[in-house]
């Protein structure tokens, strides 16, 4: 079967996100001043096949620890959807 993986990798709450932080200071400077707490982050996706849902995830859930999120400094979160 044929699967969709999206992978939203972001910085840890705790942790500070300059590029957020410039994100934020540039809206502010053309006018958007009720944004604020802007958090820049990365969306991976790819399609992979898969003999279930189950083993989609599995296989990007490893992915995300072993390469695509450095777990030290972000978090990850995983969502796989069939293919029609």
């Amino acid at each position: 079967m044929k699967f969709s993986v999206e992978i939203e990798v972001m910085p840890r709450k705790e942790l500070l996100d300059p590029q957020g932080k410039a994100v934020t200071n540039g809206l502010h400077n053309i006018g958007f001043n009720n944004i604020d707490n802007v958090r820049v982050g990365k969306c991976i996706t790819y399609e992979t096949t898969a003999s279930s849902e189950q083993e989609a995830l599995q296989q990007a859930e490893e992915a995300s620890r072993k390469l695509l999120a450095n777990l030290v400094m972000e978090s990850y979160s995983v969502r796989v959807s069939s293919m029609a």
